[in-house]
């Protein structure tokens, strides 16, 4: 059985093993921008902060044994009194990831549709997220769940 929750201290572990994945998935698309190897996008002090940031709800997959299988970093958005901007409340997904051993087990579809409860239950316009173009895999993931291209980021390599 697995269970969708909010990460705790003691799902660092589990969480840092699925973002050395996650790094190898973006080194593997884009050598250029991404380091190779055994690293993390978070030090473990500043995964403890977003842990317990109430603006930056984690997600875990946990399973029977409270082992993390996946996880979504999320972020809350709002741009109050801009200028141009409406002030809706979004909810960022910044990082989706699950164990590259358990992809297309739905587990991903699940981690989603908790992270879109709970956007819904706190009162969120919207969900949002970024993905590189060259995670074409990714793509077609989110694309199977409904999303579709808010803005697209382009580049030119010089």
């Amino acid at each position: 059985m697995i269970k969708i929750r909010r990460a705790q201290e003691t799902d660092m572990e589990g969480i840092n093993r699925l973002l050395v994945q996650v790094l190898n998935v973006h080194h593997k698309g884009r050598p250029d921008l991404f380091l190779e190897g055994n690293r993390k996008k978070y030090t473990d002090e500043q995964l403890k902060a977003l842990l317990h940031d109430e603006k930056t709800p984690v997600f875990v997959a946990a399973g029977e044994e409270e082992q993390v299988l996946g996880y979504a970093f999320c972020i809350f958005q709002q741009h109050v009194d801009d200028n141009i901007l409406t002030d809706i409340k979004t909810l960022y997904i910044d990082d989706l990831c699950v164990d590259e051993s358990l992809r297309g087990q739905k587990l991903g579809r699940k981690l989603y549709e908790a992270v879109l409860a709970y956007a819904k239950s706190t009162g969120c316009y919207n969900v949002t997220l970024n993905v590189w173009a060259c995670n074409e895999p990714a793509i077609r993931f989110y694309e199977a769940l409904g999303l579709k291209p808010q803005k697209i980021g382009m580049e030119k390599i010089l």
